[in-house]
């Protein structure tokens, strides 16, 4: 885990390439209202509106409720993005910029537990009483930041969720590799650990994406990590698919097969490519090596489904579809 031959972003290695700040140009872009047409429309229901928190991170309002995916607000340094990379960072959370943005929200989605997606939401879960929706790591260490279990709900993959505004798929997936074929911090927490205190801390733990229906439509569906089981995004079909950019080629043709298995969605939204220890400003730094695999994921699309439109979204700015 700790080798410098590993290279690349995030997580999976533990020396990343210098974070250079490198503006996003929006490749074949859409405005923040999209018009590519949905699938699923004209039924009713109150209007969703997506804003990008950074990494896999996203804000839905619907309607008057809220819904968390993966927030992570805090963006503190560990070394990924400016080596050496220190596994032994202690967790901190940055509570203003997390009550400035974050809202009030009634559920939150979990993909999985590294730091870049967990960190803040046992925060935001108990400064809201929000439940969160997670694999049983996600529970134990729900338990173990002293969040009531009337706040925690596991989940495997198969359940869908009706919430009367909105509903959500869960889909049992998996998480990306490094160029090892294999990634940082592997594990479960099958009982609750000690309160966790540094990233290490905090396995991956499984992974999920999930699917979000508001009531008239469109359907939207959220990874966390860069690879899939396509048998179990069978007949998912979304409209709009927030996208991981793969860190890696390890995994095998992974925009041609996602794309097969997700038929093909009217608009993909690329996330977890930007530098997310950075402040959330706009345009969103993305190192060299990041820019370059952002670029073949876009042209992999293009080639793939050239009828699907590509939104390049920036921190914080809301997008409605339909």
């Amino acid at each position: 885990m700790t080798d410098p031959r590993l290279g690349r972003r995030r997580f999976l290695a533990t020396a990343a390439g210098a974070a250079a700040g490198i503006p996003v140009a929006a490749a074949s872009a859409i405005p923040p209202t999209a018009q590519a047409a949905p699938r699923r429309r004209g039924r009713g229901g109150s209007t969703a509106t997506f804003r990008w928190l950074g990494t896999a991170g996203w804000r839905v309002d619907i309607g008057a409720k809220t819904v968390l995916v993966d927030p992570y607000l805090s963006r503190f340094d560990t070394g990924l993005f400016k080596p050496p990379f220190n596994p032994a960072t202690g967790l901190t959370v940055d509570a203003e910029r997390i009550a400035e943005h974050a809202g009030t929200p009634e559920t939150i989605l979990v993909t999985h537990t590294h730091w870049d997606h967990y960190n803040d939401v046992p925060h935001i879960a108990r400064r809201s009483g929000a439940r969160v929706f997670g694999t049983l790591t996600a529970y134990h260490l729900g338990l173990a930041h002293g969040l009531p279990t009337g706040q925690l709900s596991p989940v495997k993959g198969g359940e869908v969720l009706d919430f009367g505004e909105y509903t959500v798929e869960v889909v049992a997936s998996l998480h990306s590799r490094n160029p090892s074929y294999s990634m940082a911090f592997p594990g479960v927490r099958t009982e609750v650990p000690a309160p966790p205190a540094t990233i290490a801390d905090l396995p991956e733990g499984d992974t999920l994406a999930f699917q979000i229906t508001p009531r008239g439509g469109p359907s939207v569906f959220f990874m966390g990590a860069s690879d899939f089981v396509e048998r179990n995004l069978a007949g998912l079909a979304p409209d709009v698919a927030m996208v991981a950019v793969p860190s890696t080629d390890v995994t095998h043709e992974y925009a041609p097969r996602l794309l097969e298995a997700l038929g093909r969605p009217a608009i993909v939204v690329p996330v977890h490519w930007d530098d997310f220890e950075t402040p959330l400003t706009n345009p969103p730094p993305v190192t060299p090596e990041d820019r370059r695999r952002l670029d073949g994921f876009l042209a992999a699309v293009r080639r793939v489904a050239p009828r699907t439109e590509v939104l390049l979204p920036r921190y914080l700015t809301p997008y409605t579809f339909g």
